[in-house]
């Protein structure tokens, strides 16, 4: 039927937008994404896992290097800033923790990164599922999985730099806003928090920094937030200053033995992120990595940030692990947590891998995570080993038989005495598990108990418990001249039917000097 002459068209109405109501009803109705279900189990089953560990094993060398710390509190130490002895003696209340107490602490903590990992990616802008696949990756990544059980530096860092990761992208989307500037304000706090966790955290001020010079919105905001943060860390800096930087001169010159730099450092940045990250994750992030100079450049600012948040970190770690002899491979952590929040949260800028090559690095990741944990869970898998197995070389062995070891020291030990070790890991060791002996160290180098306990002093004690294991083979009458032996006694300690360590207990007294 032809219209009328004159007559108005009619509009075509389209869809009438959605009430609140129905769209919270359409939020509702939306299934929870699998990889959210499968984040919140494994999340959780490492947490049971590391509960369970908790009352197994005892610290590692570095962590009883950390416990000890809560006996002295300083602002800074020759291998870390303060921040992980002052929370280790809050655990400890005082004094060094319980290895118990303080990995129960640490199972929460690490069960947490990779839901914040998840949390960070969708305040960037990732789906809900992408970023649940983000906190998957790092929750089986060895590094993570493994490595946050331990009361570090790195425990500490790992949220702080997530939480700055998401303010800095948060503050870029917002860019030129009130909330923009608040959330830049809390960035740079957050900065001065993470470089008193561990000093590679000072480079989120570096990303601040350049990322101010970069983008001509917010430059003020980025720069007042960043001059926080700084004010947060001054008794730290105003510290190493008045010592003559004593941080620095361990770090970079008395630490400098062994392999040369660039040998260790190029292992360390090879191999040890093969171990550490996985293969599978490794080749994925090579191939993505090559996507990072074009988000640098990309026209949303929080994806600018993040790859800022990624490059400057991994070219500064990977530099400094080239120069020191010293390298360690979790020292890439913070740019790989960066790295794999860019990836989810901008799959313009730097496509997501295929889903089958994706879940095969997931499945390989999680394989030798489960494998590390089994190794140091089950006790009969050291009887597993093959003849050639050389347990001095086996770090698993660390977190067994100091109970033993020091149960023996303490039915020896007289008011007054002294304990001395080879080497800071077993003074550390001894230390941590007696809270108030007189520990001193032979270490080659000086380290920590040189201001605790200075080798003059325990040299000239009337008694003194020299303690070893079979990873040392230093002689203690050479570190003790002017004392006699007058015991010793050893404790072996087996794992799977198998001796992985003996402790040497002897006891010195010193000869007294005759009158003239």
């Amino acid at each position: 039927m032809a219209a009328k002459k004159g007559a108005r068209p009619r509009k075509t109405r389209g869809p009438s937008p959605a009430s609140p109501a129905e769209a919270r009803a359409t939020a509702e109705a939306a299934p929870i994404p699998r990889e959210v279900i499968g984040l919140g189990l494994v999340s959780a089953l490492g947490l049971a896992i590391h509960t369970y560990a908790a009352g197994v094993v005892g610290f590692g060398d570095s962590e009883a290097l950390y416990a000890t710390y809560a006996q002295h509190p300083q602002l800074g130490y020759l291998d870390h800033p303060g921040l992980v002895g002052a929370v280790a003696g809050l655990i400890g209340h005082g004094t060094s923790p319980r290895p118990a107490d303080a990995h129960i602490l640490t199972s929460l903590v690490g069960a947490l990164v990779p839901p914040l990992v998840a949390a960070t990616a969708s305040i960037a802008g990732a789906s809900l599922r992408r970023a649940a696949i983000a906190g998957l990756v790092v929750a089986v990544t060895p590094m993570i999985a493994i490595g946050l059980f331990a009361l570090t530096p790195d425990l500490l860092l790992a949220p702080l730099w997530l939480l700055a990761l998401a303010l800095g992208a948060f503050a870029a989307r917002e860019e030129g806003t009130p909330r923009a500037a608040r959330a830049l304000a809390a960035l740079g706090l957050v900065a001065g928090a993470a470089t008193w966790a561990k000093a590679s955290g000072s480079l989120i001020f570096l990303v601040m920094f350049v990322s101010a010079f970069r983008e001509r919105s917010g430059r003020r905001a980025t720069l007042f937030g960043a001059a926080l943060g700084l004010l947060v860390v001054a008794p730290l800096v105003t510290h190493e200053v008045s010592a003559g930087f004593p941080m620095l001169r361990h770090r970079l010159i008395e630490t400098q033995e062994g392999l040369p730099p660039l040998v260790k450092g190029a292992g360390s940045l090879t191999l040890g992120q093969l171990l550490y990250i996985s293969p599978g994750f490794v080749v994925l992030a090579a191939l993505r990595g090559k996507k990072l100079s074009a988000s640098l450049r990309a026209s949303r600012p929080e994806v600018r940030f993040l790859a800022l948040a990624t490059a400057l970190p991994a070219a500064g770690l990977a530099l400094i692990s080239l120069a020191s002899r010293q390298a360690e491979p979790h020292w890439m952590g913070p740019a790989w947590l960066s790295f794999v929040v860019l990836v989810a949260a901008c799959p313009d800028e730097v496509p997501s891998p295929s889903r089958r090559a994706l879940v095969a690095s997931t499945l390989g990741a999680a394989v030798i995570s489960a494998a590390v944990h089994a190794w140091i869970l089950v006790p009969s898998a050291a009887s597993l080993a093959p003849r050639s197995y050389d347990p001095r070389y086996d770090i698993a062995n660390e977190l067994f038989g100091w109970p033993d070891a020091t149960s023996a020291l303490r039915e020896e030990l007289s008011e007054g005495d002294v304990i001395v070790g080879p080497h800071w890991v077993v003074c550390a060791q001894v230390a941590a598990a007696i809270p108030g002996a007189r520990v001193g160290c032979d270490t080659p180098i000086r380290d920590d108990f040189d201001g605790w306990l200075p080798r003059d002093v325990w040299r000239s004690a009337p008694r003194v418990h020299y303690v070893k294991d079979t990873r040392f083979d230093a002689r203690p009458e050479a570190a003790l001249p002017a004392h006699t032996k007058i015991a010793e006694r050893r404790v072996t300690v087996y794992r799977g039917g198998r001796p992985t360590r003996t402790f040497t207990l002897t006891t010195f007294a010193r000869e007294a000097r005759k009158a003239p």
